[in-house]
């Protein structure tokens, strides 16, 4: 087992200072003081800076008061004082759970707030953790906190039996509702490769579809072929943009489904759908071709966002919510 990392004393960093200015190498230095030469190197590389007294920037009183705040600061994180959990944290942001899922589902195992959310944001972005990349871990994968712009809409197309989403039941805009569904393709950078998203508005609940094409039959058949198997009252309205994959949407009346279409490049109007999108996009990058992915493996990522705690469900997870409606619907 290796011996852990002991912080150098303020006597060695004044003779790493002397010596650094003498010439020597970082690997010489090491070994006259007795470290070794990577304890050398991050202690020069991390308090570093020029100065008039010390023109090569590393400056050994500096460099003590700098470190004797990082261990201050750091132990203001409670991810760092409890490495346990600390573990919990990273494994679950490692699953695609973003802090707040984290936190409120810690929250409803333990019955009370065990970490709250702006806690791990803090930690994930504070300079400790940078270096070990825990803001690759976040949903987002961003390394500094803040909003993207984002810009597109719906391309414009003339669908018949096409009725606005604005004509859709208060019941589905509220989700208070089960059975109303939105639905889009996902693309990839390969020529055609795209699944198809279905989104539950009450329960966040995803399904996954890989048709060969996006062509309006096939798109409409799949459709059918996913939700023909629901009970009615799990089935009620399906909305979508206007692209022409959706053209067929008719051939799911006979299901019991109505069918509505957002306005003309306004996607946000199934939002739900588009986040879900969003969060399926972390784990299938557009780069991914889908021709290397076998059926099971393919599952496997819807079935991770409905395993994922969320707030809107008061952090049950989307399989939890869409089983119990389940199984109420097939009672009544």
């Amino acid at each position: 087992m290796g011996r852990g990392y002991r912080q150098l004393s303020l006597d060695e960093c004044i003779e790493v200072a002397r010596l650094k200015e003498a010439g020597w190498s970082l690997r010489r230095i090491g070994a006259a003081i007795g470290r070794s030469h990577t304890t050398v190197s991050r202690e020069v590389s991390r308090n570093s800076r020029a100065t008039k007294l010390w023109s090569d920037g590393y400056a050994p009183v500096r460099a003590q008061e700098l470190a004797v705040r990082r261990r201050r600061w750091d132990c203001r994180f409670k991810l760092v004082r409890q490495p346990d959990l600390q573990d919990r944290v990273r494994q679950s942001l490692a699953m695609g759970h973003s802090p707040e899922q984290i936190a409120g589902r810690l929250a409803r195992e333990a019955g009370r707030t065990v970490i709250s959310h702006e806690s791990i944001y803090r930690f994930v972005y504070h300079r400790s953790a940078q270096k070990d990349y825990w803001h690759r871990l976040l949903p987002r994968a961003k390394s500094r906190r803040g909003r993207y712009r984002m810009h597109g809409g719906s391309p414009a197309s003339f669908i018949k039996h096409r009725r606005p989403i604005t004509e859709r039941t208060p019941e589905a805009d509220t989700r208070r509702q089960p059975g109303h569904w939105e639905a889009d393709y996902m693309l990839f950078a390969a020529y055609g490769q795209g699944v198809l998203v279905l989104h539950e508005r009450a329960t966040r609940f995803t399904l996954l579809d890989h048709p060969p094409h996006r062509k309006a039959a096939m798109t409409a058949q799949r459709l059918a072929r996913r939700l023909c198997g629901l009970p009615q009252d799990l089935r009620r309205t399906i909305s979508f943009d206007n692209g022409t994959e959706f053209a067929q949407h008719h051939r799911l009346h006979h299901l019991g489904l109505q069918t509505f279409f957002c306005d003309v490049r306004s996607p946000w109007q199934k939002g739900g759908v588009e986040n879900t999108i969003g969060r399926l996009r972390r784990l299938l990058p557009r780069k991914t071709n889908l021709d290397t992915l076998s059926p099971e493996q393919l599952r496997a990522y819807p079935q991770r966002l409905n395993d994922t705690p969320r707030k809107c469900l008061d952090f049950q997870t989307p399989a939890e919510a869409f089983l119990r409606i389940s199984t109420g619907a097939l009672q009544t």
